[in-house]
C-alpha cells in the first residue's frame, strides 16, 4: 500500500482531476497482468483498480473540505480499506472461518493503513518539487 498510495495520489495531485485516480489504477493493473505479476488473473487487476475507484469515490464526497495533507490521508486510508476488503472478499469465497476472515481483514487494515499514510505523507514534499521544476499545471494541486 505505500508505494500504491504513494503513486495514485501524486498522479492525483498533479492533474487535480476526479478519475485520474482510477485511470492510474487500471492501467497500473493491466501493466501487472501483462507482465504477469504473480497467479491472481483477474484478482491482480482488482487489487490495483478496486482501491484506486475507492480513492476516487472518496475523493467526490471529501473534495475541497480539507486541507490538501489531511485529504491524502483520508484517501491514502480509504484506499487501504478498499485494499483489505479485496483480501477479505477473497479469503470468504476460499472457505474460510468468518472470525479468521475478520481478523485478517482488521490486521491488514492496521497494516496497510499505516503504510498508505506514510505514502500520503511524502505526496506534498514530492508535488512541491514537480511544482518548483514547473513541471504540474498552472491550475494544479497547491496546498496554499
Amino acid at each position: 500500500m505505500f508505494l500504491m498510495s504513494l503513486f495514485y495520489l501524486v498522479c492525483y495531485g498533479a492533474t487535480n482531476k476526479v478519475g485520474s485516480i482510477t485511470l492510474c489504477g487500471l492501467l497500473s493493473g493491466m501493466l501487472a497482468m501483462i507482465l504477469g505479476v504473480g497467479k491472481g488473473g483477474l484478482f491482480i487487476l482488482l487489487k490495483f483498480t478496486l482501491p484506486a475507484i475507492a480513492m476516487d469515490i472518496g475523493l467526490l464526497f471529501i473534495g475541497t473540505l480539507f486541507s490538501l495533507k489531511v485529504r491524502l490521508i483520508l484517501l491514502a486510508l480509504i484506499g487501504s480499506v478498499a485494499w483489505a476488503l479485496k483480501s477479505g472478499v477473497q479469503d470468504f469465497l476460499v472457505g474460510m472461518d468468518m472470525n479468521i476472515v475478520l481478523l485478517q481483514f482488521g490486521i491488514n487494515c492496521l497494516s496497510g493503513g499505516a503504510f498508505a499514510v506514510l505514502g500520503a505523507l511524502l505526496v506534498p514534499l514530492i508535488l512541491k518539487r514537480l511544482d518548483a521544476h514547473d513541471l504540474l499545471m498552472k491550475n494544479g494541486m497547491r496546498d496554499k
